[in-house]
This record gives structure tokens, C-alpha cells and sequence, in this order.
């Protein structure tokens, strides 16, 4: 029997496929380091599933309206307002089932076959599938860790085309950590606004920034940004699977019209966690911010130290994107296999198009993340040994 040409070719995340390895492992008793998964070790706050409690014990558990509850669409347009001084207002706002099922109904809404994505490279793995999905093709925009893996408007104004539909950033950056410089974005915004082109701003790790105050798209309010937002890495929800997209009225529309079909709503009780996780003291979320910090300096010093392997400190996020590829000729695939038998799970920089690398994760124990450095180090060094005999 014949699929349909849009599912032929797509194959399952690449993180994901690792994280299940990882898991397996696991299962089967073998010692294993997992740094793969973005996902905190530290447990919702206690506030936030009071909330869900609640929720429940009030029969709060039946349909919500398709775009989410009023209270929570007020309540991000009112933290974007008091955090960005912007004008968002409720009616702007869609609580979806997390970042990735807002990225998917926006690319229902706006992709078409023959449409081009301009998307930079170190990328998260599900943004080429959805272009794939729509018939839309992708032109990679390539950053280069010297400069910290930033976005400049020349590198994006050399790609557009009469085809380019859309320009998909990313900040802080899964994989990299990086950000964007606040001048750069507004350029990039009113380049694409001048050309009919949307910007998608992926805003999912917001809060996690290290040695600056956040930033947003939603600072510059043009027709043509949407910001996409998620509150499973900021507050430690990533099960809850709730999420945002801020836009103008009439996109809005469109995707509550999609949602109604597709999801109908977002969990009425994980609704209600997000209002109190967003209205909510945010000293946790400080605390958690503080602390992978901490294990960021302690992962890029630890690789640093290590001959052959350069990581520049990530600006946000809880990702080192490390370059290995004096390694196996820069194989990322072979090289996370051959971690892996040493103990050690990792997530191959090809998964996101940039070879050579490895992604680390730092959202685990401190001393979780220094038994991986010492597995890694030690298995590039035997690695040596054996190339000299």
C-alpha cells in the first residue's frame, strides 16, 4: 500500500532515537552517564502542581475553549508586557501543547509546497521536518562556533529569495546556547517585514540565560513575528507538554481553527499549572538558572582541559556544543557510538547538521556531569593510544 510522499522520507528525531538507546541501556543494567536529554532533573516546583491539584479536586477536568483558558492566554501576554514593555494582548496569544505542536500548526498555517524556510545550522532537528512535511525545502544558514554560533542579517539577507516564506531563529539556541544580538534581530525582523516574510522566533529556553537579561522578538511587534514559547524547560514541566504562540490577530485565528481539529485544547490541569507557574514567584526558577550555571563552567572547563576538543561557553540553554572533530575525522555518529561503550551517551552534532560536534547536556547532577567528562576524556585517550600503534 502506498503512503503519502510527505511521510516517505521523514524519519523519527534524531535526540530521541539517542535518548531511547540511552534508555535501553539503561534497562539492561550497563553503567551508563546519560548527558543526552534536555530535560532538568530538578522537580516542578511545589506551587506549580498545587496548582494541577486543585484543578483536580475542583472538577477542573473537562474541555477548555480550543485556544486555552482566558486566564492563561492573559497571563503570557501580561508577563511579556511587565518583562518587555510590549503590547501583547490576550487575543494575540494561543496556549498549545507545547513549543513543538505550535511549531506544527504554524507550519500548517503557512507553509506550501515550493515555499523556502531559511533556518541556521547548528539546528534542532524537527524544524527541517516540518519544512519536509509542507513541501517546503530548506536553506541552511551556517554559523561557525568561533563566532558563538551567532546570527548576522547579512548571512540571512544573502539567502532570501522571491521563494522565502519564513526565517526560523532560535534563542538561546538548542544546540549551541546561543543568543542573538538585540540589533541583528531588529534588522533581521524589518528585512523580512520589507519582503512579506515571516520571522518564527523558537523563544522555548527563555528564561534560561546566564550573563545578560533575556531577550525577544516580541520587543519588536511587526506583523511578521511570531514568538513561539514553551514552559517545560523554564519551570521544569516538560511532561506538562503546555506552550504559546504570540501573533497577530488574524495568524491566531488560523491556528485556533487548526487546534480545535487537531489537539481540541491543551490538558485543562496542565492549564491551570501554567497560570501559577508564570503569575507565580520566580525565585526557582532563579535558583535553577543559578545552579546550571554552575555545571555549564564546571562541563566547558572539564572539555576544554581535554586535548583536541574546543566548546565555547553557551550563553543560555543547558547545551555545550563541542567541537571533536580532530576525532574520527570528524564522524559525530561513530564517535557518540563509540562513547556510548564507553559509558557515555551523548547526541551526535549531526543530528543537527553540523557534524564534528557532540551535544552535552548539563541539566543533570553535578557529579553526573564530571563522570561524564572523565569517561569522555579517558575514551579519546585510549582512542589515541590505539591510532599510534
Amino acid at each position: 500500500m502506498k503512503r503519502a510522499k510527505r511521510i516517505q522520507g521523514l524519519s523519527r528525531s534524531g535526540t530521541a532515537r539517542v535518548m531511547e538507546r540511552a534508555a535501553e541501556l539503561r534497562r539492561a543494567g550497563i553503567d551508563l552517564i546519560d548527558l543526552t536529554a534536555g530535560d532538568p532533573d530538578f522537580p516542578t516546583p511545589e506551587h506549580i502542581k498545587d496548582a494541577a491539584q486543585r484543578a483536580i479536586a475542583e472538577n477542573f477536568t473537562h474541555y477548555t475553549a480550543a485556544a486555552g483558558i482566558p486566564e492563561l492566554r492573559e497571563a503570557v501576554a501580561a508577563n511579556y508586557r511587565r518583562e518587555y514593555g510590549t503590547d501583547v494582548e490576550a487575543d494575540e496569544v494561543l496556549i498549545t501543547c507545547g513549543a513543538k505542536q505550535a511549531l506544527f500548526s504554524l507550519a500548517l498555517a503557512l507553509l506550501e509546497e515550493g515555499d523556502e524556510v531559511i533556518l541556521p545550522a547548528p539546528f534542532w532537528p524537527t524544524y527541517p521536518a516540518l519544512a519536509e512535511l509542507t513541501g517546503a525545502q530548506v536553506r541552511v544558514l551556517a554559523t561557525h562556533a568561533e563566532e558563538r554560533f551567532r546570527v548576522h542579517p547579512p548571512q540571512v539577507e544573502r539567502l532570501l529569495s522571491p521563494r522565502t516564506k519564513v526565517i526560523v531563529l532560535n534563542f538561546p539556541c538548542n544546540p549551541t546556547g546561543a543568543l542573538i544580538d538585540p540589533d541583528h534581530l531588529e534588522t533581521i525582523i524589518h528585512t523580512a517585514l520589507a519582503r512579506d516574510i515571516y520571522v518564527i522566533s523558537d523563544e522555548s529556553y527563555e528564561k534560561i540565560v546566564f550573563d545578560r537579561r533575556p531577550i525577544s522578538a516580541a520587543l519588536f511587534r511587526e506583523e511578521n513575528v511570531i514568538v513561539v514559547g514553551s514552559f517545560s524547560k523554564n519551570y521544569a514541566m516538560t511532561g506538562w507538554r503546555v506552550g504559546y504562540v504570540i501573533g497577530n490577530r488574524r495568524l491566531i485565528r488560523d491556528l485556533v481553527a487548526i487546534q480545535s481539529h487537531l489537539v481540541t485544547h491543551p490538558c485543562s490541569i496542565s492549564q491551570q499549572a501554567a497560570v501559577a507557574a508564570i503569575t507565580g514567584e520566580q525565585r526557582e526558577v532563579n535558583r535553577m538558572v543559578d545552579e546550571y550555571r554552575r555545571r555549564r563552567d564546571l562541563l566547558v572547563e572539564g572539555l576544554n582541559r581535554i586535548v583536541g576538543v574546543r566548546c565555547h561557553l553557551p550563553e543560555g540553554a543547558f547545551y555545550a556544543f563541542a567541537d571533536f572533530s580532530p576525532f574520527l575525522a570528524g564522524d559525530s555518529v561513530s564517535l557518540a557510538e563509540r562513547l556510548l561503550d564507553a559509558g557515555v551517551a551523548v547526541v551526535p552534532g549531526a543530528v543537527f547538521g553540523s557534524d564534528g560536534f557532540l551535544r552535552i547536556s548539563f541539566c543533570h547532577r553535578q557529579e553526573k556531569v564530571e563522570q561524564g567528562i572523565t569517561r569522555i576524556a579517558q575514551t579519546l585517550s585510549s582512542w589515541e593510544s590505539d591510532c599510534d600503534r
